[in-house]
């Protein structure tokens, strides 16, 4: 069974930095698609980043120049660098997995619990 557990949320101003991580334990992470996506307050769940199994990236525009998306394969683990944050990037951001796809699927197998980032102005 595969697990994804997140940390590196908190609270931090404007202008200020975080780094995400995902963990994923139960399968061979380095064939895996890794995305994450985040729901703030009163909204739908968006995608943001995304990392192929052959290191391929995506971001959504708005986190375009101000967010980067990385793997250890070695660790098992994504990361998501996000700076210059804004308030409007305050969300629960979920890390989510899946086998032998390429980069543009939007449907993934595996999530986690999420970790809360919050900025304030």
């Amino acid at each position: 069974q595969v697990q994804l557990v997140e940390s590196g949320g908190g609270l931090v101003q404007a202008g200020g930095s975080l780094r995400l991580s995902c963990v994923l334990s139960g399968r061979t992470f380095s064939t895996y698609t890794m995305a994450w996506h985040r729901q703030a307050p009163g909204k739908e769940r968006e995608f943001v980043s995304a990392i192929s199994w052959s290191g391929d990236t995506t971001y959504v525009d708005s986190v375009k120049g101000r967010f980067t998306i990385s793997r250890d394969n070695a660790k098992n683990t994504v990361y998501l660098q996000m700076n210059s944050l804004k308030p409007e990037d305050t969300a629960v951001y979920y890390c989510a997995a899946r086998n032998f796809v390429p980069i543009t699927t939007t449907q993934y197998t595996y999530w986690g619990q999420g970790t809360q980032v919050t900025v304030s102005s």
